[in-house]
């Protein structure tokens, strides 16, 4: 079934953008020079303040990872794609003189430079969270979704290449983009990790759009990167669950459960919190440069009890989520790695107690 936002559910998810952002650091609070807090150091802020572009910032993702990066003491620009998301940030008073003086929002169309480049002027580095979603298709999200899905990620890296400011994007993928294998799946690896990647005609073939979008995007933003020599690392989470996330991320949370049975019977069917995926970005983007590089996957658990996968239907209202016959011999189970960025947040905990004990 096809998921429609209406007026008042967007409404609410920017008044909790609202609510987000006067918890972080409150309308008038300022945060400067160096602190420590649970991601690691925080590093100097030149003049005061850093500016780095999210795009689809008011996004069930965007909210954490914006309310994360002002913890932080990040000014961002909101990279929104829909002029009704900022008309009702400016009747929320926003910005300006009454507004959070760290957070700033422009129109851009992912699929146009000049629009893009505009936006990432002046700024350090970009985020780019956002996911096409066709409300008329299936689940939201169709073919034609993932072939613009594609255009759009390799024109967010052409821009960062052209725009002087840039010096660094991290891009949002998802686990989708790694698991789908064509048959036989016997002479793979049981191991899943950053290595692997899902097969495009498999994809094509089982009608997989959502991830067969993501995996063309993160593969056309990487091909671009190497091309242009631009700083690049990808974060590939699972489904993305938190608070009210059936309510606040319906569209993306069906798009990518098609295919949840098969996900569950290999051992790949998996959930990681919105704010672990925000903490991820934030912490690749800072080592960005002095050691982390390349994707990272991003998982908090791995649903493997029949109970666990009827919970996750129940929070989906999707009761026949695991339907079928589950019980089933399979012959090849995989387990999901994600050692390597587990290795890095570990590193900047380290970090941060070694700056307590003033050696970092």
């Amino acid at each position: 079934m096809g998921i429609v936002r209406t007026a008042e559910s967007r409404r609410a998810e920017l008044e909790e953008f609202h609510r987000m952002l006067l918890q972080t650091v409150g309308l008038n609070g300022r945060s400067s020079g160096k602190k420590v807090s649970d991601d690691g150091p925080l590093h100097e802020v030149e003049g005061g303040e850093r500016l780095v572009c999210v795009t689809s910032g008011v996004s069930y993702l965007g909210f954490a990872i914006v309310n994360r990066l002002l913890s932080r003491g990040y000014s961002v620009r909101l990279a929104l794609e829909n002029e009704d998301d900022l008309e009702k940030l400016r009747e929320m008073e926003m910005f300006g003189e009454r507004g959070h003086h760290r957070v700033s929002a422009v129109m851009v169309k992912l699929t146009e430079l000049e629009s893009l480049c505009e936006a990432f002027d002046g700024c350090r580095g970009v985020f780019h969270t956002s996911c096409f979603a066709d409300p008329s298709g299936i689940s939201g999200y169709t073919k034609w979704m993932a072939e613009m899905e594609h255009r759009a990620s390799q024109t967010v890296i052409e821009a960062c290449a052209r725009t002087p400011s840039v010096t660094k994007c991290v891009f949002t993928s998802s686990l989708l983009a790694c698991i789908w294998r064509s048959d036989p799946v016997v002479d793979l690896p049981p191991i899943l990790d950053e290595s692997c990647w899902s097969d495009e005609s498999f994809c094509r073939q089982k009608k997989l759009w959502f991830a067969l979008g993501k995996t063309m995007a993160e593969k056309g933003a990487w091909n671009v990167a190497r091309d242009r020599d631009v700083q690049l690392a990808t974060i590939c989470p699972a489904l993305i669950t938190g608070p009210e996330f059936y309510e606040r991320n319906s569209t993306p949370s069906i798009a990518y459960l098609k295919g949840a049975q098969e996900m569950y019977i290999r051992g790949l069917l998996a959930t990681v919190d919105v704010s672990s995926v925000a903490r991820a970005h934030i912490c690749v983007y800072e080592e960005t440069g002095s050691g982390a590089s390349g994707r990272y996957i991003c998982f908090d658990r791995v649903i493997d009890r029949d109970e666990e996968a009827a919970e996750l239907g129940h929070q989906m209202r999707m009761p026949d989520l695991i339907g079928g016959d589950i019980t089933a011999d399979v012959p090849v189970r995989f387990e999901l790695c994600n050692r390597k960025l587990s290795r890095l947040v570990l590193r900047r905990l380290q970090c941060s107690e070694d700056a307590d004990s003033g050696l970092c």
